[in-house]
């Protein structure tokens, strides 16, 4: 089944089944979750942490890389920090991610054999370097996508930033850094 089917078909079953509940745009937890966009924690990274629909805003990226740089993820946070009254930011990576055997290299490679031109990769290459090449393993990757919000001009310094890891097999929830004052 092709995967417009698919959804449209799952789509039709919710809508039999689904009572409409309004919630608010303000997460209950005043908190926003920057995660991996790794298939493996849906559904589990929330049931571990006891998350529920309307609890957090959850921003999710490859290899829940944060740079304090004006991107898209301390874009996301600006808007939950300025307009969604979050007080609080939470980093979590998980084990065996995809990252950590991503390079600026094989990312070259695999965007030449898709038809994506040498120019255009030159293009990106400087920022590409940054971005593959720093993910160290998980655990650093939180301490530093943590250091690198906290740091970030941005945002304000009064802003809580801690940082978990989470094992995608069993749902283990390991505190990485305790942004707690």
């Amino acid at each position: 089944m092709d995967i417009v089917d698919k959804i449209l078909q799952a789509n039709d079953k919710f809508l039999g089944d689904f009572s409409p509940t309004e919630y608010s745009k303000i997460p209950r937890w005043k908190t926003a979750i920057v995660t991996c966009m790794d298939t493996r924690l849906v559904n589990l990274l929330e049931a571990a942490a006891g998350i529920k629909r309307g609890d957090v805003k959850m921003i999710k990226t490859a290899g829940n890389i944060v740079d304090k740089n004006f991107n898209d993820v301390i874009k996301s946070l600006m808007v939950c920090v300025y307009e969604l009254q979050v007080k609080k930011v939470v980093v979590i990576g998980h084990y065996k991610c995809g990252m950590e055997k991503t390079s600026s290299e094989s990312m070259e490679k695999h965007m030449l054999e898709r038809g994506i031109e040498g120019d255009v990769i030159a293009e990106i290459e400087p920022l590409l370097k940054k971005w593959a090449d720093a993910f160290c393993q998980p655990k650093q990757n939180v301490i530093d996508s943590v250091n690198n919000i906290k740091a970030c001009k941005y945002l304000p310094a009064d802003i809580a930033v801690c940082g978990f890891v989470i094992d995608p097999l069993t749902g283990k929830l390991t505190l990485v850094t305790d942004g707690r004052a």
